[in-house]
């Protein structure tokens, strides 16, 4: 990898202090309970629901994780559907999968205790560099910085440096030109958490920056120049791929139909209801169903819903399919390879919403089982 150094970079011992004073003598307002206890694991657990998911959201479920596992040993010994269930509702259900495969490895190879050793962790399922620099300095006072998206942001202001955040190169460059500046102890991590918070709550990523609040706006270029909004720079993302399916939500008696799906690609692994591709009609819903052996007591449509992937959107037509009662309801897609859908299971909808995990994708139609 070609990493250019940081332009502008000299800014940066001066930056950190200016963020690790402020962040000292600022009240925290908010209210995140991995900050309490910044054990390894809880920090570990903590990073991973942070990927792609907003600390506001993340509370609830970090608190209930932690009830249900709290210990390293725990996660590895969970079960995959309960593991899936605690996690139904932050998306990117790999990031659960990783954590239990990587807490195998910590039990096995490490003793049951996260190494302390930053190359060490990259070497875990699921842990690239910011995690690892987040463990690192919250749980055991290493100076490393956990660059993110505000860090970039910050920097790109703070130097207004044109370069593309989008790379890894770019992090990387930013890593090396703030590790020279990083404090060792328990100030590591405050520093962290000052770049992250400044980033969060004043050097905003959509409208104005709060510049009259920002402590280092005496160092910012960007802000000297009144070109904020001009960073950060980072090239467009790619359209994201269209699909259309429909969903069907099919009871038989006082059971609800779901199926697993394959275990690989997409919600690889996790439970949904049974869907055919495309956007179905009614008469095609009813012959394609029929077809499957089933006999049909009604057919009625459910409002349509939209689901956004980072790289895929799901345009959903919904019905609702009440089927006869058999003594042994038929299947449908009885494929049993791994990489097909699994045979339909019918379960009552109290364990579905007690033990089965529903991604969000198909999480719309749940209230009209």
């Amino acid at each position: 990898m070609n990493i250019q150094p940081w332009a502008g970079a000299d800014v940066f011992p001066a930056l950190c202090r200016a963020l690790l004073t402020w962040h000292k003598s600022a009240p925290d307002t908010r209210d995140l309970p991995w900050r309490d206890e910044p054990t390894p694991y809880h920090v570990w657990i903590s990073e991973i629901m942070l990927q792609q998911t907003r600390a506001a959201v993340v509370r609830a479920y970090y608190l209930r994780f932690l009830t249900a596992l709290p210990s390293i040993h725990d996660l590895a010994a969970v079960n995959d559907d309960a593991l899936m269930k605690l996690w139904q509702g932050l998306g990117y259900y790999s990031r659960a999968r990783n954590l239990k495969r990587a807490a195998q490895v910590i039990v096995k190879e490490h003793g049951g205790d996260l190494p302390n050793d930053f190359n060490a962790l990259l070497t875990l399922p699921g842990i690239g560099r910011y995690t690892a620099s987040a463990i690192a300095s919250f749980a055991y006072g290493q100076p490393h910085p956990a660059v993110d998206g505000n860090f970039l942001r910050v920097a790109a202001r703070i130097t207004a440096n044109p370069i593309d955040i989008g790379k890894d190169s770019t992090k990387r460059s930013l890593e090396a030109a703030l590790s020279v500046s990083y404090p060792e102890g328990r100030d590591a991590g405050l520093l962290n958490e000052a770049f992250m918070d400044l980033g969060a709550t004043i050097c905003l990523p959509h409208g104005a920056p709060l510049c009259h609040s920002c402590p280092a706006a005496q160092l910012c270029l960007a802000h000297d120049r009144g070109t904020e909004q001009d960073y950060p720079v980072k090239s467009a993302a790619k359209a994201r791929r269209k699909e259309k399916h429909t969903v069907l939500i099919l009871s038989c008696g006082d059971r609800i139909a779901i199926r697993k799906r394959p275990t690989k690609g997409l919600l690889a692994g996790l439970w949904e209801y049974p869907h055919l591709d495309g956007k179905q009609s009614k008469r095609a819903v009813r012959a394609h169903l029929e077809d499957e052996g089933f006999r049909i007591l009604s057919i009625d449509p459910l409002p349509p819903a939209r689901h956004i992937f980072s790289h895929i959107e799901w345009e959903l037509t919904g019905w609702a399919v009440t089927v006869a009662e058999k003594n042994e309801p038929p299947l449908m897609a009885a494929e049993t390879a791994s990489d097909a859908p699994s045979s339909l299971l019918w379960v009552r909808r109290a364990e579905l919403a007690e033990t089965y995990s529903i991604p969000a994708a198909f999480g719309y139609f749940t209230p009209y089982m």
